[in-house]
């Protein structure tokens, strides 16, 4: 395709009336961002087990390419603390040759989900899956940086819970308190300065790290640094296109699918926060597009994959930023400083890093979902969340995500399949005041309420609690109540309509839905009964079974209806869910 007309459509609409006024709110919220995202970037480029150099780079070229082409204004990309967990794991097994082709595979992967307009098919992710996953990734960010925090080193582990297990369990080396100084005075600088009056507005990242920065360099303290930073775009350590990668490829399908899935997710999920601030909507498959041309790039380049950040999209939009020049601009504002003020930046303590990282890791945790959660005493998604979080921590992160989806699916599948079937007489008494008339009461029919869907996971239930009811002369099925229906469900009712036959008994179903009515009619339930039978209300079908048996006269059927439980002790007998009909209990 030529043209993107998407893209041009975006990008006519956010520069129509383009002011000065506006280019200056651009570059104030450019520059801003840039001094956020500048410490963020090069603490996650070594948080992926990669150099502060290979972040710096992800940031810049992120933002040029993915900011040019997003499906926003206000998305800016690049490195995030969520990816760089995932990056780590991928470095460890494969090398940073195995990251980079990870990166390109993801990166097509993504592309293809936003050229095939796929980009729903992510928010079918549960949130519970999702906020384990992230505070997962928490876990794994801040036990990353207990090293470089301490300014010690100590064996890899197989897994974060087993480093973490690690430091209680061996000896740990000598602990050089210079380290843990700057760690802690980077902590204190980003929890303080939000709060004080003065000082809300200046980039407390950057401001812990300089002050760190220059207080190793005057005291000369031991301390381990970031090194040399290179005054280039394109690093000595990058992807070089080699075919014989695809050998490797094969192995790496697994990583490239959560790269892309969490890509992904972060994107859409940083646009529609954003999209709540501004009132602007995501074009959430042009920034699926986006995501995948940036990622296919950056390898080329050295950098590490890179998603939509909302730490520097809400700095952005609160900074007053307008058009996607503020991705821009902030990204020709690292270029200038990774060119201009290199070996500075070089001299920045590992632990500074490790200190933002730390709190970046607390601060990633969703945690008004988590207390929802709790004081909600929704079990269900709280236990989805902690298995997600300890697969996360645990296992691989694809692995995660998949028990986390599963588990979601099983007990919704539990809750959903719990049907309320509550049997009741006929009160013909009341329906005499409603206005009907009989020439004679029918003592052996009973209407049945069902409320829920009746598919394969509940049709047992179904069953069972029919077979012990027992079957009337005339048996009603309410099942206004019933949303879906399957097969397994249509060949429930097909079977209690060949008892009633088989018995001389009368079937009717009322309240049927039209989507279920239409399955009714395409398996031929609707012909087999006949028309009449199905009526709209249970008052309905009670009032023309008592016509058809008046007409027919029919005798002898009372000896098989069994008398229905008394109202008291119908819950004990019928196991019926203890929940009112159409109202779903989320434990």
């Amino acid at each position: 395709m030529v043209k993107n007309f998407a893209l041009f459509k975006l990008w006519q609409r956010e520069f129509k009336g383009y002011s000065m006024a506006h280019a200056r709110r651009d570059l104030v919220a450019g520059l801003t961002v840039a001094a956020v995202a500048l410490p963020l970037a090069l603490a996650f480029g070594v948080a992926s087990s990669a150099t502060a150099a290979a972040g710096l780079v992800t940031a810049i070229i992120s933002g040029f390419v993915i900011g040019a082409l997003s499906g926003a204004p206000y998305q800016v990309s690049g490195p995030t603390g969520a990816m760089s967990a995932v990056l780590v794991v991928i470095v460890q097994k494969y090398g940073l040759k195995g990251l980079w082709i990870a990166g390109l595979m993801a990166g097509f992967i993504i592309l293809l989900l936003g050229l095939f307009k796929l980009g729903r098919v992510i928010n079918f992710i549960p949130a519970p899956v999702i906020t384990g996953f992230t505070s997962g990734i928490a876990v794994i960010i801040f036990t990353g940086q207990v090293d470089n925090f301490f300014g010690i080193k100590t064996p890899a582990a197989d897994s974060s819970i087993l480093k973490l297990v690690g430091y209680f369990t061996h000896p740990l080396p000598a602990i050089n308190w210079q380290s843990v100084i700057c760690a802690v005075l980077v902590i204190a600088t980003m929890l303080t300065l939000p709060r004080l009056k003065y000082t809300a507005s200046i980039p407390a990242a950057l401001a812990g790290i300089t002050l760190v920065t220059v207080l190793s360099w005057l005291m000369n303290w031991p301390v381990a640094q970031i090194g040399t930073i290179p005054s280039s775009i394109i690093l000595e350590d990058r992807y070089h296109l080699d075919f014989s990668d695809l050998k490797l490829a094969g192995d790496l399908i697994g990583p490239a699918v959560a790269i892309a899935m969490l890509g992904g997710i972060e994107s859409l999920l940083a646009g529609v926060v954003a999209g709540r601030m501004t009132g602007i909507k995501l074009n959430g498959n042009q920034e699926l597009i986006a995501q995948g041309v940036g990622n296919l790039v950056l390898p080329f380049f050295g950098g590490v994959p890179a998603t939509a950040a909302i730490a520097r999209i809400s700095v952005g939009v609160k900074a007053g930023g307008m058009t996607r020049l503020v991705s821009l601009i902030h990204s020709l504002s690292l270029l200038l400083c990774g060119l201009f003020l290199g070996s500075y930046i070089g001299r920045i303590p590992l632990a500074g890093l490790a200190g933002v990282l730390m709190v970046t890791a607390w601060r990633m945790n969703e945690w008004h979902i988590i207390r929802f959660y709790l004081k909600r005493r929704l079990k269900s998604p709280t236990f989805v969340m902690l298995v997600t979080l300890v697969a996360t921590a645990a296992l691989d992160l694809t692995q995660a995500i998949i028990i986390g989806v599963v588990l979601s699916l099983f007990l919704f599948i539990n809750q959903v399949s719990r049907l309320d079937i509550v049997p009741t007489e006929v009160d013909w008494q009341r329906l005499r005041a409603a206005g009907h008339v009989f020439s004679q009461e029918v003592p052996d029919m009973r209407v049945i309420y069902i409320s829920g869907s009746l598919f394969f996971g509940a049709a047992g239930q179904f069953m069972e609690t029919l077979e012990r009811v027992g079957l009337c002369r005339v048996t009603i099925l309410s099942m206004r109540g019933v949303p879906v229906i399957d097969a397994s469900g249509l060949h429930a009712i097909e079977h209690i309509y060949h008892l009633q036959q088989k018995s001389g008994g009368l079937l009717f179903i009322s309240g049927l839905q039209p989507q279920v009515r239409k399955l009714f009619e395409r398996a031929g339930l609707v012909e087999s009964l006949g028309q009449e039978h199905y009526t709209w209300s249970a008052d309905q079908a009670i009032t023309t079974a008592t016509r058809l048996l008046a007409s027919e006269q029919q005798e002898g059927w009372h000896e098989y209806c069994p008398a229905a439980p008394e109202q008291a002790d119908r819950e004990e007998e019928l196991e019926v869910v203890e929940m009112p009909l159409g109202v779903v209990k989320m434990e």
